[in-house]
């Protein structure tokens, strides 16, 4: 047997498949993240190593003639379209991170324990994603660009996928975006077919999913089978009775789902994936590098990294294409991407290595984790930390 890379701890489950045999054989459901170190290696995340995160098994379309996404409805003319039809469309390529809003939850459930899949800092990943724009897609339905509501009453778009889970009693996942957010050519919503230049594979929504830049991983809706024009917002498990942000008072004998609105945009994030939470270094110049990365659309206007435990700081450099100096929110930066950092520090003694980043809007990444604690041990954004241990090299 062999494996990909991916972290296999019983919770989060790698790929595995027999020498002999190419079919990989999947724990259900399936879910895995890269070595934090593999996300540094490039701008553009490989296919191979972008999160994979499911809720049921993965479904399987074999027949892309007949496959096909129904729009529906609080519209007036409801269709459906194939494959072909999207095709037909103007293509667009939008560079963008996606995250689920669990990333970093184990750190967050070392401090009092959390409900989730234990992820790392690798559940995000930056891709490079080929389709048709939502905008253009409901403009065949009648539904023209920034709309806000529709003449029957239509204020949300509901993406449904073929994909079946226990939360939902058997039934498909399912999620919603505002459709002034769909409408909105700006906002880059895409039905994608390409992932990276390829068309996706069965990881990754084959033959179609919903990308919704700057927005929790849960919104973008993998294998897509439906689109329904509704009033409000999607009723599913998932936006009604998960990934919702609650108090540290918070817990499951006092909670009220009602009492929250479903998380969209992922706040400033960043973590250093050069090196693991107690790293042996040698003394000196000691390399920290990253990524950074925050929602709606918001860029990076800085990311800083102390060798104290945050007493001091310095300023990281950061790119996202090679030989292109990065400008947070300028035109020729991908606005919904991560950026990069590194920078060279000067490692003495055993310490603690910190780093935090700051978005155009001068968000900043919380200090503690218990200020953000949450039961569900979703958005920890706070500062993340790697101990080094000074005298032993695993260099």
């Amino acid at each position: 047997m062999r494996w990909n890379g991916y972290r296999w701890d019983g919770v989060c489950y790698a790929v595995m498949q027999n020498s002999t045999d190419t079919a990989p054989i999947y724990k259900q459901p399936f879910n895995a993240e890269p070595p934090r170190s593999a996300l540094v290696s490039s701008y553009v995340t490989p296919v191979d190593f972008f999160y994979k995160r499911n809720h049921g098994p993965i479904p399987v379309v074999d027949d892309i003639e007949r496959y096909s996404v129904s729009i529906s409805g609080l519209i007036d003319n409801p269709i459906e379209l194939f494959m072909k039809d999207i095709w037909k469309l103007p293509k667009y390529v939008v560079t963008a991170t996606l995250q689920c809003a669990g990333n970093r939850r184990t750190a967050m459930s070392n401090v009092k324990k959390v409900r989730g899949v234990g992820w790392d800092v690798s559940a995000i990943g930056n891709a490079v994603w080929g389709g048709a724009k939502l905008a253009d897609v409901l403009e065949l339905v009648g539904i023209s660009k920034f709309t806000g509501t529709t003449n029957s009453g239509g204020k949300h778009v509901e993406f449904i996928s073929i994909d079946k889970c226990k939360e939902e009693n058997g039934g498909p996942y399912k999620a919603s975006i505002p459709l002034s957010q769909a409408t909105n050519p700006e906002a880059d919503v895409l039905l994608a077919y390409d992932m990276n230049g390829e068309p996706l594979n069965r990881d990754h929504g084959y033959p179609l999913r919903v990308v919704v830049p700057g927005v929790i991983g849960a919104r973008s809706v993998k294998w897509l089978d439906s689109i329904n024009i509704i009033a409000e917002e999607c009723q599913g498990f998932f936006m009604q009775k998960d990934y919702k942000m609650f108090a540290p008072s918070v817990n499951w004998d006092n909670i009220n789902w009602s009492t929250r609105k479903p998380q969209m945009d992922f706040p400033v994030q960043c973590a250093i994936c050069s090196l693991e939470d107690v790293a042996a270094v040698k003394p000196g110049k000691v390399k920290v590098s990253g990524y950074a990365a925050s929602g709606g659309g918001r860029g990076i206007e800085r990311i800083d990294v102390s060798v104290d435990g945050g007493k001091t700081w310095v300023e990281a450099f950061r790119h996202q294409k090679t030989g292109v100096p990065y400008i947070a929110d300028d035109m020729n930066s991908d606005k919904w991407a991560w950026v990069l950092f590194e920078v060279i520090v000067d490692v003495s003694r055993s310490t603690e290595i910190v780093a935090k980043a700051v978005d155009s809007a001068a968000n900043v990444q919380p200090e503690n984790v218990l200020e953000i604690w949450n039961l569900r041990g979703i958005l920890n954004t706070s500062w993340h930390r790697v101990k080094v241990q000074v005298g032993h090299s695993n260099m």
